[in-house]
């Protein structure tokens, strides 16, 4: 399974493997298409296919192979979560460039395998990968029987899908970062429930203001998000300007006050990921800079759901 997987890291990282799973397992997977269920279809403006959730119909064996051998591709703390999409498109379906950025609680990488027998060129259907939004192709990966494609997903893993002129059906497996699950995302979102700058005490208003006059206001809306969580994590107005400070760029949080250090990087991260995206690389940074230190009470919930043993 997964057994000769060939990487590239431009435009983006990714793998493709010619020969993914064996025919038994092929032809167990193909079943999954003849499944007596309903098909999602979406008909948007880019993205025109059918999509159905198989994932209850895949042995859990087989669920938990495929995931061993991604953490082993991909080197990362994969969950046990596992969502196996079915997709098929008709002629005439296109999906548009799109890039599939991984916001809090979403998934980090996918794998799609193609179960197309007899493609032909001229049959269409080929995954096309882009370095931005404006670019030619940088590579193309023909959706060939048995052909499996891997990435991570961020902010610039720009891809699309010819138009089909025939029949096209894959299977998507969607895996989770262990620091970016569903329980973080409604941990997140209750953090920053019914927000309101004004509780922010008082002492930070002259800060903010000299801040947003020379400041983007995305930096600053950042920042005022981390203020906000160390405020509600229950810390001083000093701690509360001080990750105020980091988060805007305008003075890094030294290390001599260790729960005041952590405390400020895990508010910083958390207004990322609220206001933008799971950034793997920045990510592992905040896992080096709080390795070995003491997980303080406070910080407990968030810090667990952040950085998981």
């Amino acid at each position: 399974m997964l057994s000769q997987p060939i990487h590239h890291d431009s435009p983006f990282p990714f793998f493709y493997d010619n020969s993914a799973f064996s025919r038994e397992q092929c032809a167990a997977l193909e079943r999954l298409f003849l499944l007596d269920a309903e098909w999602q279809h979406r008909d948007g403006a880019f993205y025109r296919c059918s999509l159905r959730d198989v994932t209850e119909h895949i042995p859990a064996a087989f669920q938990s192979e495929v995931l061993a051998r991604m953490r082993e591709i991909t080197g990362l703390p994969l969950t046990n979560r596992l969502l196996v999409t079915a997709q098929r498109m008709l002629p005439g379906q296109v999906i548009g460039r799109h890039s599939d950025r991984p916001l809090v609680g979403y998934e980090i990488a996918r794998l799609v395998v193609q179960l197309n027998k007899q493609w032909q060129p001229e049959h269409g259907g080929v995954l096309e990968l882009f370095a931005s939004p404006e670019s030619d192709a940088v590579f193309r990966v023909n959706p060939e029987y048995n052909k499996a494609f891997g990435f991570l997903l961020h902010a610039d893993s720009y891809h699309g899908v010819t138009e089909a002129i025939q029949p096209r059906q894959s299977l998507v497996f969607n895996f989770w970062h262990a620091a970016n699950t569903p329980e973080l995302a409604a941990h997140v979102q209750t953090l920053f429930a019914d927000m309101h700058f004004s509780e922010l005490p008082a002492t930070l208003n002259a800060v903010a203001s000299a801040a947003e006059s020379h400041l983007p206001e995305e930096t600053t809306f950042h920042a005022g998000l981390a203020a906000l969580a160390l405020h509600r994590w229950g810390y001083d107005a000093a701690s509360i300007i001080t990750g105020y400070h980091h988060s805007a760029g305008l003075t890094a949080c030294d290390s001599n006050n260790g729960e005041t250090y952590a405390a400020v990087r895990l508010a910083d991260w958390v207004a990322c990921l609220y206001r933008d995206s799971f950034d793997l690389a920045r990510w592992q940074i905040l896992q080096h800079e709080l390795k070995g230190m003491e997980m303080f009470t406070r910080l407990k919930p968030t810090w667990q759901l952040c950085l998981p043993a």
